[in-house]
C-alpha cells in the first residue's frame, strides 16, 4: 500500500490536520522537479551537463523544499506537546480514581448518589482536566467500543446492559433511571450499615473483600465502569504513539522521494539533524509514552483481570483493533469516499477516464409494458440475434451431419456474442462446453455422438490442456517479475541510455514496450511504459505532437510484443496448442523476434513521418527529459526470481529435446508456480489476481476447436475450402490468410479471431497438395497481434485510448488510429508475410 493510502487509513480523523501533509510535500516535489527541467532548458544544450554535476541543482531545491519540511516538524511537535500532558493527566486521573475506590471498598460510591452534572461527567468517563477537544475523542472512542464480557462478569449480565444502564438512561433524560440506580445504591449502603451487617463485620476476622474481586452486581458495574474509562485512555495512548511512528515514517519517505526525484542526499542528513532530535521522536520522549501505555496496562490488570498484565494486554489490543475497524469504517468511509468523487478541496482527481465515466449509453428506445417500460440497447439487440441465429440454425440443416449442423449453430451463436461484446468474452466460452456436451456435439472415433456424460468428460478433459497450464505458468513468470520490481528496474535502467533526442526516446520506448509485452504480457507492459511517461509527458509545451507519438508508440509496439513470445498473449497460446507437433520455444523466436524487430523499425519510421515530433508548436528544437536510473540493487531474492525465469525460459526453448524427461511444455510451467509460491516470493493473493477471465476464454475457445473437429463440421468446411484455394499456391494462401486474419483481428479479440481462424487455418494449410497446416497456424498467430487500427483492437489501443492530460482531455482520438493504426496493421501484416513467411520455410515449420 502506498504511504499515501497508509496515513488515511491509519490516522485519528480527528487529527488530521496535525499529521505531515504528505501529499502536499508530494506534489512540491513534482514541482520542484518540472523547475529543474525549466531551468536546464533554459542552459544551452552543451552547458547542461555541467549545470546538472554542479551544486546549483542541489541548493536550489533545498533552499525551497527544507522551510516546507521545518514547518510540518514544527507543526508536528506543538501537536504532540499539546496531546501528551492531557494524556498525562487522563492517567493519573484513573490511577487517583482508583486508589479513592480502593479505599472506600465496596461502600456507596457518592458519584452514583450525586447531583446530575457528576453522574453525566463520570458517565462519560472524562477526567477533570480534559479538553473539549480530548473529550470530544473520549465520546466517540466509548461509542466504538463494542460489548464484551469480561471473565469477571455475571452470566446474566453484558456490556449492552451497562451502556443501558450508564447511557442510554441518562439523569437528564430518564428520571425513573436515575432513581432506580440510586435506590439500588442506597439499599446497599444501608444493607451495608445494618446492625446484622455491623455485628458480622466486627466478628469477621477476614480482611474485606476487595472491590475489583467481589462477585456482586455493584462491584461488577463499579469494574465495568472503570474497565470503559481505560480502555477509551488505553486507545488514546496507542493513538499517540501511531501518530509519531506514521509521522516519523512520512519524513523518512517524503526525504526519499525527495532524493530520488532531484537526486540529493538530504534524507539521513535531515533525519538525523532535524527529526531524530525533535521532541516527539526523541528516545526519551518514546521511552515516557510506553511508560504511560505499561501503566494504563497495569491499571487495567489491577481493576479487571486480577493483575494478569498479559490478559489486561491481550484484551486492551482486541479492544484497539475493534476501535481502528470502527473509525475505518465510520469516519474515514465518508472522506475516502468524497475524495474519489472529487468532492473534496474542490478537485478533481480523475480516478476513471472521463470515456469510462461516460461508457454507459443511453437506450435505443423504450417498450412499453404493463410491467413497466423495456429499454431495447446495442447489447440486448446483439444477444437477442444471437439466440434467435442459434434456434434458426439448429432447426434448419445449414451443413451435412446433425453433430456438424449443431456445432455450427453453436460457432454462430459464439461468434456474434463474441464480436459484439454483448456479454463478457469468458462467459461466452464457458458456455461453449455447456452446448457442446447436452446437443451431442462431440463424436466417437467410430463417427457416433457421444453420451452426455462422455461428452462431459472429454470437452472438460480438453479444456485444461497443457496449453493452459503454460498461460499459468506465464502469468507466474509475470507476476514475480512485477512484485519484485525486476521489470521496472530494468526498463528505467535501458530508458536512461535514450538520452534527450524525441526520436531517439521514441524508439527506445517502443523496444522496451516491445520487449516488456513478450514478459509481462501486452496488457501490463503498456500500462508499466504509461507510467513510465507521466513525468515526460507532464513537462512537455502545450499541443506538443511527441505526447500523442509516443503513447500511439508504446501502444502499437505492445501490440507487436504479443506475437514475440508464445506466452505474451493467448492467440500465441492457442497457435500453439493446434499444432501437431507442437513447435518449441527456438524455433518460434527464430521467427518472431526478426519479424517483430522489422516491425517496430517500420512502424518507428512511420509515425516520425506522421507526426513530426522533433519540433514544438512554435517551431523551436523539442529536449526531452531524460529517464534517470534506479539507484537499487538487486536483492537476493531478485537474483532468484532471476534465475527461476532463466531456467524456465531455456526449458521451453528446447522442450522437443527434454520431451522424454518432461513431456510437454505445460509441465515446465509447473517450476515458476512451485519455485515462487513455494519461497514465498508470490503470495495466496497473487495467485487471485491472475487474469482468469483470460484462463476461461482461452478453454472455451480450445473446447470450440476440439469441437468442430469431432463433429465433422471441419470436414465440411474443408470441402468448401479446397473449392476456394484450388489452384492457389501456398504464397497466394499465405497473402489471402493474412488479409483475412488482420480484418477480423481489428475489429473483434486478438484472441477471439485465433479461437475462430487458427481450426481454419490448420484445415487449409491440410487441404494444400503439400500439407503445411503448422505454417499456416503460425502465420495466424502472428497476424492475430497485427489488427491495431481501431481504438478497441487489443489491450494495448484499449489503454493508450483512455490516457488523458492533467485536464482530463484525452490525448488520442479515432483519428489518430485510422492515421497510425491502419498502416501499421498494414505493414506489420506484411512483414509477417515475407519475412516471416521466408524464416519459417528456413526453420521448417
Amino acid at each position: 500500500m502506498k504511504f499515501s493510502n497508509s496515513l488515511k487509513f491509519n490516522a485519528v480523523a480527528e487529527w488530521w490536520d496535525g499529521y505531515i501533509a504528505y501529499a502536499a510535500l508530494k506534489k512540491t516535489i513534482y514541482e520542484l522537479e518540472e523547475g529543474l527541467g525549466n531551468r536546464n532548458d533554459g542552459a544551452a544544450y552543451g552547458e547542461r551537463s555541467s549545470l546538472l554535476a554542479s551544486g546549483d541543482q542541489s541548493a536550489w531545491t533545498n533552499e525551497k523544499f527544507i522551510p516546507l519540511l521545518d514547518r510540518e516538524l514544527a507543526k508536528i511537535v506543538t501537536f504532540y506537546k499539546a496531546q501528551e500532558p492531557e494524556l498525562r493527566a487522563e492517567i493519573d486521573d484513573v490511577a487517583a480514581n482508583i486508589a479513592r475506590r480502593e479505599e472506600e471498598g465496596l461502600g456507596p460510591d457518592p458519584r452514583y448518589v450525586d447531583d446530575d452534572e457528576s453522574d453525566d461527567d463520570d458517565v462519560s468517563n472524562l477526567g477533570s482536566g480534559s479538553s473539549p477537544h480530548a473529550t470530544r475523542r473520549r465520546r466517540r472512542t466509548l461509542s466504538g467500543l463494542s460489548a464484551q464480557y469480561s471473565p469477571l462478569e455475571p452470566p446474566h449480565h453484558a456490556l449492552g446492559d451497562l451502556e443501558a444502564s450508564y447511557v442510554t438512561y441518562r439523569p437528564e433524560e430518564s428520571p425513573e433511571g436515575r432513581n432506580t440506580r440510586a435506590g439500588r445504591s442506597h439499599s446497599l449502603s444501608n444493607a451495608l450499615k445494618s446492625p446484622r451487617a455491623a455485628l458480622a463485620n466486627l466478628f469477621n476476622s477476614q480482611p474485606p473483600e476487595s472491590v475489583w474481586m467481589s462477585k456482586s452486581t455493584f462491584a461488577w458495574e463499579t469494574r465495568m465502569l472503570f474497565k470503559r474509562r481505560i480502555t477509551a485512555v488505553y486507545i488514546t495512548a496507542t493513538s499517540l504513539k501511531s501518530y509519531v511512528d506514521l509521522n516519523h515514517s512520512g519524513f523518512r519517505k517524503i526525504l526519499k522521494k525527495y532524493d530520488k526525484i532531484t537526486e540529493n542526499d538530504l534524507k539521513d542528513r535531515y533525519m538525523q539533524e532535524n527529526v531524530e532530535v525533535a521532541y516527539p521522536f526523541e528516545q526519551a520522549t518514546r521511552s515516557r509514552l510506553n511508560d504511560m501505555i505499561a501503566q494504563i496496562v497495569g491499571q487495567y490488570a489491577t481493576c479487571i483481570t486480577q493483575g494478569d498484565l498479559s490478559q489486561a494486554q491481550k484484551q486492551l489490543r482486541l479492544y484497539q483493533r475493534e476501535q481502528i475497524v470502527w473509525e475505518r469504517d465510520t469516519v474515514w468511509r465518508q472522506m475516502i469516499g468524497e475524495e474519489r468523487r472529487g468532492e473534496r478541496d474542490g478537485q478533481v482527481k480523475n480516478l476513471v477516464p472521463s470515456s469510462a465515466l461516460n461508457s454507459t449509453t443511453p437506450p435505443l428506445a423504450t417498450i412499453p409494458t404493463p410491467f413497466g417500460g423495456i429499454k431495447v440497447t446495442g447489447n440486448r439487440i446483439s444477444i437477442l440475434v444471437a439466440l434467435t441465429s442459434f434456434l434458426t440454425l439448429l432447426n434448419v440443416k445449414a451443413v451435412e451431419g446433425p453433430e456438424a449442423n449443431r456445432c455450427f449453430a453453436i460457432f454462430v451463436f459464439a461468434t456474434i456474442l463474441w464480436a459484439t461484446e454483448a456479454i463478457p468474452l469468458f462467459v461466452t466460452s464457458t458456455s461453449v462446453p455447456f452446448f457442446v456436451a447436452v446437443l451431442r456435439v462431440i463424436r466417437t472415433p467410430e463417427g457416433e455422438p457421444m453420451s452426455a456424460p462422455d461428452a462431459t468428460k472429454f470437452v472438460f478433459s480438453t479444456m485444461f490442456s497443457p496449453t493452459i497450464m503454460l498461460l499459468l505458468g506465464g502469468f507466474t513468470l509475470s507476476s514475480a517479475l512485477s512484485k519484485t520490481n525486476i521489470d521496472r528496474i530494468i526498463i528505467t535502467r535501458v530508458l536512461s541510455f535514450a538520452g534527450t533526442r524525441p526520436s531517439t526516446v521514441l524508439l527506445s520506448f517502443m523496444c522496451v514496450s516491445c520487449f516488456a509485452s513478450m514478459w509481462i504480457s501486452n496488457v501490463a507492459a503498456p500500462a508499466l511504459c504509461f507510467a513510465l511517461i507521466r513525468p515526460i509527458l507532464s513537462s512537455l509545451p502545450p499541443k506538443s505532437t511527441f505526447a500523442p507519438c509516443l503513447i500511439m508508440a508504446i501502444a502499437l509496439a505492445a501490440n507487436i510484443g504479443g506475437q514475440s513470445s508464445p506466452i505474451s498473449s493467448p492467440q500465441n497460446l492457442i497457435a500453439l496448442d493446434a499444432m501437431n507437433p507442437r513447435l518449441d520455444w527456438l524455433h518460434w523466436f527464430a521467427v518472431a523476434i526478426p519479424v517483430s524487430v522489422v516491425s517496430v523499425l517500420l512502424i518507428w519510421l512511420l509515425l516520425l513521418a506522421i507526426y513530426r515530433p522533433s519540433n514544438t508548436a512554435d517551431g523551436q528544437r523539442l529536449s526531452i527529459k531524460p529517464i534517470r536510473a534506479t539507484r537499487e540493487t538487486f536483492t537476493l531474492k531478485q537474483y532468484w526470481v532471476m534465475f527461476v525465469c532463466v531456467v524456465t525460459i531455456g526449458l521451453w526453448c528446447v522442450a522437443h529435446e527434454i520431451e522424454t524427461y518432461f513431456g510437454d511444455m505445460g509441465i515446465i510451467a509447473i517450476i515458476p508456480i512451485v519455485a515462487f509460491f513455494g519461497s514465498g516470493v508470490l503470495k495466496k493473493a497473487d495467485f487471485d489476481q491472475f487474469l482468469w477471465s483470460i484462463v476461461f476464454l482461452a478453454m472455451g475457445g480450445i473446447s470450440l476447436g476440439k469441437a468442430v473437429v469431432s463433429s465433422g463440421l471441419i470436414d465440411t468446411m474443408d470441402v468448401v475450402i479446397r473449392d476456394r484455394i484450388s489452384g492457389l499456391r501456398l504464397y497466394e494462401v499465405v497473402l489471402a490468410l493474412t488479409a483475412v486474419v488482420v480484418v477480423v483481428s481489428t475489429f473483434i479479440s486478438h484472441t477471439i479471431a485465433s479461437v475462430l481462424l487458427v481450426p481454419i487455418a490448420a484445415d487449409i494449410g491440410a487441404s494444400l497438395p503439400t500439407p503445411h497446416p503448422r505454417l499456416l497456424i503460425f502465420i495466424t498467430g502472428l497476424a492475430c497481434s497485427t489488427g491495431m487500427g481501431m481504438p478497441v483492437s487489443g489491450f494495448p489501443n484499449q489503454t493508450a485510448a483512455t490516457q488523458e492530460d492533467d485536464m482530463g482531455i484525452l490525448y488520442l482520438t479515432n483519428i489518430d488510429f485510422l492515421k497510425c493504426g491502419v498502416p501499421a496493421s498494414m505493414i506489420s501484416a506484411l512483414v509477417v508475410a515475407s519475412i516471416g513467411y521466408i524464416l519459417m520455410l528456413l526453420v521448417k515449420v
